[in-house]
């Protein structure tokens, strides 16, 4: 363990909100289970609690526990997409927070590819907050820079690293049907532009700009 990544979990154990690169942008981090902390990244970046968050991990063993069972068809083909920048939406535990879920039945996981992150998250022992690095309804942040720039000295501490896309927010499928509700589209796009021509419903299309 590196020590930036060591001062990162430090951070997060204190219950603070830390910045670091993902496969597509810089996201917004914190213990999910600490409910002021997840309050707080909602107020940083003026979001609504009941839109949810996504969380991501190192091993599908940390976010299952979270889940209601999946079968083995709906395991094997989110499974073969990960680690990557494929975020599924799940049926979760009637237990698990609002905070977390929102005003969904469903969680919003994905298990990550970018080394930073997997290492994070590795380290962590556990699940983390990953929400985009960003006012709502900006565009995310793909640097250091660009998150110091959008929240000041309002972070805890920020992961220095290169994201490892192309600045697009990663894309988002429902895990039952396996469709896709947000594609990777470009962050400088208009979104709900974007999600009109992915998601197949109006309430599917709600869903996935309340995860982002």
């Amino acid at each position: 363990m590196t020590w930036h990544i060591r001062e990162a979990v430090r951070r997060l154990g204190e219950g603070g909100v830390i910045a670091y690169p993902t496969e597509t942008v810089f996201g917004l981090g914190c213990d999910p289970f600490n409910a002021q902390a997840v309050l707080r990244v909602l107020d940083l970046k003026q979001r609504d609690i009941e839109q949810g968050v996504i969380l991501i991990a190192s091993d599908f063993a940390y976010l299952e526990p979270l889940l209601l069972p999946l079968s083995t068809t709906i395991r094997t083909r989110i499974l073969e997409t990960w680690p990557g920048p494929v975020t599924w939406v799940l049926p979760c535990l009637p237990e698990i927070p609002e905070w977390l879920r929102g005003s969904h039945r469903s969680l919003a996981v994905r298990l990550t590819s970018h080394p930073l992150a997997h290492a994070l998250c590795e380290s962590w022992n556990g699940p983390l907050v990953s929400t985009s690095a960003n006012l709502h309804g900006k565009p995310p942040a793909t640097s250091a820079l660009g998150v110091r720039m959008a929240f000041n000295a309002k972070l805890d501490y920020i992961l220095h690293g290169q994201v490892a896309g192309t600045g697009r927010p990663s894309e988002i499928r429902d895990g039952i049907t396996g469709r896709v509700l947000r594609d990777t589209v470009p962050v400088q796009t208009n979104r709900g532009q974007d999600l009109q021509n992915t998601a197949e419903s109006p309430t599917e299309m709600q869903r996935a700009v309340n995860h982002a």
